[in-house]
């Protein structure tokens, strides 16, 4: 089989080069397109050189829909509005998308899963394997002890990240409430201020900090009586949610359209 052609879409950011590392250094994937806004300085520049890969001449473009023309699939870590466009360019294609944004409405969430009738999608808060193992573990653990354990989310990011709570701690929220077979919409709790009252017996509580050059932290808590469950995980460095986008690519090929997530590219659906 040939090598799969892949664009990335925010090339010219952290993430993005990050990416085009990556797939620079994974057998069976090439670079075939990158992507930026349409204010982007960085339009027209090589975005391999950007990168710090050699090899290969790929400008940075603004036309999307080009590129997914010629390409086998995209991985983009941008912004929701952004992200949604590309769904229904991946749509038109019918190739792979790659998702790895997070913040998104309902609406946004609605017109991605809309896209996926015809599009191989892969969506996910966080991509890397350590991440998905503990939200299998926090699914089996909430699962295995009642409501005399509250749960706690905390997670901490760096000073420039636009979204909060992070998409990594809402995926952890809701393998938890899948644990506790609850709503997570229902019974979350994103903030307290105030008199607010005891706490509400299968609430799951998320607390959010920021600052510095933090790539990502989180730690779930199951306080009970008199002894308290902590699950956690610490990213050092983004080329671990690099390597599980490319490995979500190269797992989507050849794929029925639909939704899928990390947990079915690991296997830890039946976790």
């Amino acid at each position: 089989m040939s090598d799969m052609r892949l664009i990335v879409a925010g090339a010219g950011g952290r993430m993005g080069r990050t990416l085009i590392r990556a797939i620079a250094d994974t057998r069976g994937l090439t670079l075939s397109g990158a992507l930026e806004d349409s204010g982007s300085p960085l339009l027209g520049r090589n975005a391999s050189e950007l990168a710090g890969v050699g090899g290969q001449d790929i400008l940075i473009t603004d036309d999307a829909e080009t590129l997914l023309g010629d390409a086998d699939g995209i991985i983009d870590f941008t912004i929701p509005k952004a992200t949604v466009a590309l769904a229904k360019l991946a749509a038109k294609a019918g190739i792979v998308h790659v998702i790895g944004t997070t913040g998104f409405s309902a609406q946004d969430e609605a017109a991605v899963a809309e896209a996926a009738k015809k599009a191989v999608i892969v969506k996910s808060g966080n991509m890397s394997l350590g991440v998905n193992l503990l939200a299998a573990l926090v699914k089996r653990v909430a699962k295995t002890l009642d409501e005399e354990f509250d749960i706690e989310i905390v997670e901490m990011h760096h000073n420039r990240k636009i979204d909060a709570p992070s998409g990594t701690a809402l995926l952890l929220g809701r393998a938890a409430a899948e644990g506790r077979n609850v709503d997570l919409d229902q019974r979350s709790v994103r903030a307290r201020d105030g008199h607010t009252g005891a706490r509400q017996a299968g609430d799951i509580g998320f607390a959010t900090l920021r600052g510095g050059t933090v790539v990502g932290e989180h730690n779930v808590i199951f306080a009970g009586p008199a002894e308290r469950i902590e699950l956690g995980h610490r990213a050092e460095d983004r080329m671990i949610f690099a390597r599980g986008a490319v490995k979500a690519a190269l797992w989507a090929r050849g794929q029925k359209p639909g939704l899928y997530s990390m947990a079915d590219v690991l296997g830890l659906q039946d976790f």
